[in-house]
């Protein structure tokens, strides 16, 4: 094997992988220092020279020449009589310098200087695949489905690029088929051993933040603000939005007539319910537009505690709560407070925690997720409705009811 064309040969690694001829030399070079240095025990005696014009390399060692019988170091010294053959004229202690062939390293010499030469050429792709896709974290992507599994979904981008999309980071009403193209953002990249593992997401709220820029020229143009967005993914989201123009209404700008502007991006989220509110300093009535569409009768809040109380008319609490406790659940996450929901009007009632000797800490805290925290906030709705709102057997309801009804009989 000679040293001609060696940089021709690997010329897939420069159009596939995108790696300029410049940087195929150094590593070039690098790998055969390495395989010169395992080889003489050193490489700093040696020249090598790469042609990119012609595509060949070559390697010269350098050494000096002394007596016959005086070699100390046969990496760095010549006998006179070797040193005679090359070239007839050569005395003790002039520069000898001998071109090395592949072929004198030998063939397990050859053989792994190509494996590490591959090697490094896919790290370096590898280097820059993670660099540029870092840079990308939390923006809008588009790839195509390649292979669908149980637990995630490969896809491909325009370079080949290979891309995950986690089955707890789809939209539970998403459908896959091999082909597709698919939106979401870029969520994490990380190295795993010299490989980039890229996560795609389209339950981020950060993918809804990117489609209002994306669909909305305000936004884009940063004439509205996203102060924050939240989402339980395919159900429900709420995002809050403000504008240094008096001119312009933030909501309606991003909702269009008739819902036109925004129904392109819940179309593309699964049907997802988007509440857009005007943010506001005013801390009391930003609580009460993120529990829209109920209606407020007053709050009590406590800052210190991050927590809030809300009164409201018997017939408001579910459209605060919402579906299975959703739309409480968003106000509370776009707000930063917790939220707790009190009837108006209604005496006698009972804190559920009160219970907490004949009922399960785990069943309580079941039914606070979703704002039921009375007694009668839970005997006021049908078996059926508890039910759809919490992840409780229809048997555990049953008996905390029978608890509920006897305190009250009493």
């Amino acid at each position: 094997m000679e040293n001609l064309a060696l940089i021709d040969s690997f010329s897939e690694f420069k159009d596939e992988k995108l790696i300029d001829r410049v940087t195929l030399m150094v590593i070039l070079e690098e790998v055969f220092r390495n395989t010169l240095k395992r080889k003489f025990g050193s490489d700093e005696n040696f020249d090598i020279i790469i042609n990119p014009d012609k595509g060949d390399l070559e390697i010269w060692r350098n050494r000096i020449v002394v007596a016959n019988g005086a070699v100390e170091d046969p990496n760095q010294e010549i006998e006179l009589s070797e040193a005679q053959k090359i070239e007839p004229d050569f005395e003790v202690g002039e520069d000898v310098s001998e071109e090395v062939k592949l072929i004198d390293l030998g063939r397990r010499s050859i053989l792994s200087l190509r494996q590490n030469l591959i090697a490094k050429i896919h790290e370096h792709d590898s280097t820059n695949i993670f660099k540029q896709f870092k840079e990308l974290e939390g923006e809008l992507y588009t790839a195509e489905v390649h292979h669908i599994r149980n637990r995630e979904v490969i896809l491909l981008d325009d370079e080949g690029n290979e891309l995950i999309l986690p089955k707890d980071r789809q939209i539970p009403s998403d459908f896959y088929r091999k082909g597709d193209n698919v939106r979401g953002i870029i969520d994490s990249v990380e190295l795993r051993g010299n490989k980039p593992r890229i996560l795609f997401s389209r339950t981020s709220p950060k993918f809804l933040e990117k489609l209002f820029e994306q669909e909305i020229p305000e936004v884009f143009d940063g004439l509205i603000n996203i102060k924050n967005a939240v989402r339980i993914p395919g159900e429900k989201a709420k995002v809050a939005v403000d504008s240094y123009d008096d001119r312009i209404d933030p909501v309606g700008a991003c909702v269009g007539m008739k819902g036109s502007r925004i129904h392109g991006i819940v179309r593309e989220l699964g049907n997802e319910n988007i509440d857009v509110i005007n943010y506001t300093n005013n801390l009391q009535l930003y609580i009460t537009r993120a529990l829209s569409p109920a209606k407020i009768n007053s709050l009590k809040i406590d800052e210190e505690n991050k927590r809030v109380q809300v009164l409201l008319n018997p017939e408001e609490v579910s459209k605060a709560i919402g579906k299975g406790g959703t739309n409480i659940r968003l106000a509370g996450q776009l707000t930063g407070f917790e939220i707790d929901v009190y009837r108006e009007g209604v005496e006698e009632d009972v804190e559920l925690s009160e219970f907490s000797d004949e009922i399960d800490a785990w069943v309580i805290e079941e039914f606070q997720k979703v704002g039921l925290d009375t007694a009668k906030s839970i005997l006021e709705l049908d078996l059926s409705d508890l039910i759809n709102r919490t992840d409780l057997e229809e048997e555990t309801i049953q008996e905390v009811i029978k608890i509920l009804k006897e305190e009250f009989e009493e």
